[in-house]
């Protein structure tokens, strides 16, 4: 049993018009099981519209096929015409992990859906971003260059052979780029000021490309004191993310502006035809960070806007940190900050964990207090509130009928007249009151006096333990559901042979599966044993009924769990099944009991 994988897939497509076109692609991604649409972002100058929806990881690839599928049929790129560079109807596919999965996962999605999308729509497909084959094409831009006019061209140089499909262009669909990169947070921190100049400088502090060093200067002119050479085809915009190959194109960029490059730079005293000198280059905080200064009317105050685009690596709370830091070496404050669209939680949940830390409290707390402990911190509601509801992807949460109801209606539930709920739910429910036992010890001594040299233990404990404690809670519900597999197949037809066959052959199935569910729990509960062995060793002595108590309902849930096993694989065949898993349970369970004589010995020398 394993907690939802979720995967976000970010379609682009060359249709930002016509609405009818966008509703039946979108409901061609609908069609498939467990899509949720997240966005529908349409361009009418851009005539591009960037979709967005959440899968399992499953069935995240089916959707996007239909969606590409019915792009390839509605959208004729030799009538297209936009602002946004574009190749193809599908432009572009990639693919993010969010909960539960990884890049691998991703790329290897990727891979499977550009090769069927070349095999069954004669699309020319690149890999692009962690799923490209060279790293040539790792840069989207790379591959787009020329666009859809161009392309023709491109497929016949053997360098630019794609990764699937067709060596020639389809005239109609053009070329589609499907890949797979980490999750693109958009993020804006708020300043106390309404001056641009100030965004501007903290952005650059923090952002990857940093910026030229300054020396000695008054004003925000980003060519003065020793940055007079810059390095060959290199000449950027001190105002802008704009980077010039040559004097013509820096000089053409400054007139669209309505600026004058050369009087600009003869004004400093530099000639731009013999840049001489030392050249001084600020690197940037944080990789993986672009950003620029606004100011919101709106909001009356400066913005710092930035795209983290692997927030593994330069998390959300480190630059919050940091452009706290920025800003109050320039006597300023910041105010709060915004999450646009949305945010992993992951990047939530480590938010909330160093806060918590920070605070010298354990960081094992349940995932709804992390969350709530990231957005006072980071001020997530400082213009608009923040519903973690709607704002973040992949936040644990139990929607079991069973695990969700009130204690007394749950217990009600069990006294019925019906085989489920039965022991293995309550097994699983044991278990789970024990490990979160454990927990609370841990948690309750970590901001105790006495206890300073175990915090980072203790922490550990408890985040270990909260794991254990989901995985038991939703296997209150996984139990109920693995039997309901058994019933529904001796409710299958049971006339013929054949029917006979299937029916036995789903009724074994089923029973399998109502016997690996239990055994997960046994092994789940025996984490929550160790969890309370580890808390034994470190508790207070006024804690240690709960901790014991946590182990005793620990071990409840292993034994009781077992039976569950026990009694399922009577009805199975399988004779070398059978007998695997009997083992493995009698060694999950002599474990159990050796740890919990060892918890029970610390205990009882507390009273």
């Amino acid at each position: 049993m394993s907690l939802t994988k979720i995967i976000e897939c970010v379609p682009n497509f060359s249709e930002g018009r016509d609405k009818k076109i966008i509703d039946q692609i979108c409901s061609a991604i609908k069609s498939v099981e467990t899509v949720e649409l997240l966005d529908i972002d349409m361009g009418s100058d851009t005539n591009r519209t960037v979709v967005t929806f959440i899968a399992e990881s499953n069935y995240v690839a089916d959707a996007a096929f239909k969606g590409i599928e019915k792009a390839a049929e509605l959208i004729d790129m030799r009538k297209h015409t936009g602002a946004h560079p574009r190749m193809g109807a599908t432009d572009v596919c990639p693919f993010v992990p969010v909960s539960n999965t990884t890049m691998e996962e991703c790329v290897d999605i990727a891979k499977s859906l550009g090769e069927i999308v070349g095999e069954k729509l004669g699309i020319p497909v690149f890999l692009y971003e962690s799923a490209a084959v060279n790293k040539e094409r790792r840069n989207l831009a790379n591959i787009r260059s020329g666009e859809y006019e161009g392309f023709d061209e491109k497929l016949k140089d053997q360098n630019w052979k794609p990764d699937f499909g067709p060596s020639k262009l389809n005239v109609k669909s053009g070329t589609t780029a499907i890949g797979a990169r980490e999750f693109l947070i958009a993020y804006n921190i708020n300043l106390n000021t309404t001056d641009r100049t100030y965004a501007n400088e903290i952005a650059y502090e923090l952002r990857e490309r940093g910026r030229w060093k300054r020396v000695n200067q008054k004003d925000n002119f980003y060519y003065k004191g020793d940055v007079v050479n810059f390095k060959e085809n290199f000449y950027p915009d001190g105002d802008s993310n704009y980077v010039g190959k040559n004097l013509e194109e820096i000089e053409e960029f400054y007139q669209k502006s309505g600026r004058d490059f050369r009087k600009r730079y003869n004004s400093l005293g530099l000639d731009p035809e013999n840049l001489i000198g030392k050249p001084v280059y600020k690197e940037g905080r944080f990789t993986h960070v672009k950003g620029l200064g606004w100011v919101i009317p709106e909001y009356n105050r400066a913005q710092i806007s930035m795209n983290l685009t692997n927030y593994k690596i330069s998390p959300i709370h480190k630059i919050f940190e940091a452009a706290c830091e920025e800003a109050e070496k320039r006597g300023l404050r910041v105010t709060g900050s915004e999450i646009v669209g949305l945010i992993p939680y992951k990047a939530i949940e480590e938010a909330g964990k160093y806060y918590l830390k920070k605070m010298g409290k354990s960081p094992g707390m349940p995932p709804v207090d992390l969350v709530n402990i990231a957005i006072q911190s980071l001020g997530l509601s400082d213009v608009t509130n923040f519903n973690p509801s709607e704002k973040i992807l992949g936040m644990p949460k139990n929607n079991g009928e069973l695990a969700n109801r009130i204690t007394f209606d749950l217990i009600d539930e069990v006294s019925r007249d019906s085989p489920a709920p039965g022991g293995g739910s309550v097994a699983a429910m044991s278990g789970s009151l024990g490990v979160a036992l454990g927990v609370m010890v841990a948690n309750l001594c970590v901001s105790k006096a006495g206890f300073e040299e175990h915090s980072e233990e203790l922490g550990k404990i408890a985040e270990d333990g909260q794991e254990i404690k989901e995985f038991l809670v939703n296997a209150i519900d996984e139990d109920t559901n693995a039997f309901d597999k058994v019933i529904k197949a001796m409710r299958m037809p049971n006339d013929s042979d054949s029917e006979k066959k299937i029916r036995a052959e789903k009724m074994q199935e089923g029973y399998k599966s109502a016997a690996e569910v239990p055994l997960e729990v046994v092994e789940y509960c025996f984490r929550a044993l160790n969890t309370c062995d580890r808390i034994s060793k470190i508790m207070d002595d006024s804690m240690a009924s709960d901790v014991g108590s946590g182990a005793q309902m620990s071990i409840a849930g292993a034994r009781a769990a077992a039976y569950n096993v026990k009694i399922n694989l009577k009805t199975i065949t399988d004779n070398e099944y059978t007998s695997k898993t009997n083992k493995k349970l009698e060694k999950l369970l002599s474990e159990c009991e050796k740890v919990l004589q060892i918890v029970i010995k610390r205990v009882e020398k507390k009273f």
